[in-house]
């Protein structure tokens, strides 16, 4: 969804609210694709600061499909969305990419509400995502889902050598 800002940085103290849509059916970057499960309309709310300089507040959630860490299995994962940025719209697009101020979601006088809610995404993104707190992960052999139950290979006997250090790993697991 697009939304034309010319308006509301002409008008000093003008405010406006706008309920817009998330129009992408997946999220993709360098990680991969990753399904949108659901998803709520943004309330946004742009407000002229003075000067024109735009204020844009905005809230929402999303639901993405995020392979589990150790197991692979698909967890729906909810991504709230807190949206503040300010924008000088007296700024040239080239004067905002020399300020490094690369905002992909604003082109002239319209922002795209898709690539603002995209980046705020990104932001958001979870660094882990378990399916389970006490995922038991695939099989290193064979790769199946030791959450169904044991795969039935046979597990290499440990190296006396390293006891001492497998003990330390063993009190601080990775949750």
């Amino acid at each position: 969804m697009q939304i034309h800002l010319s308006d509301i940085s002409s008008s000093e103290g003008m405010r406006i609210q706008k309920t817009a849509e998330f129009g992408m059916d997946t999220i993709t970057f360098q990680s991969g694709s990753f399904p949108v499960l659901a998803k709520e309309p943004i309330e946004l709310t742009i407000t002229n600061t003075g000067d024109r300089n735009l204020e844009i507040r905005g809230t929402g959630k999303i639901t993405v499909g995020i392979p589990c860490d150790r197991c692979l299995e698909e967890v729906s994962t909810e991504i709230p969305l807190e949206i503040e940025r300010k924008l000088d719209m007296k700024l040239t697009d080239e004067d905002r990419v020399n300020d490094l101020d690369e905002s992909s979601y604003l082109t002239g006088m319209d922002l795209d509400v898709d690539q603002l809610v995209y980046l705020e995404v990104l932001m958001s993104w979870p660094l882990k995502v378990l399916c389970r707190e006490d995922c038991k992960g695939i099989c290193s052999q064979c790769g199946k889902n030791l959450n169904d139950g044991p795969c039935g290979c046979v597990e290499e006997p440990k190296d006396p050598r390293m006891a001492a250090i497998s003990d330390i790993f063993s009190k601080f697991k990775e949750v």
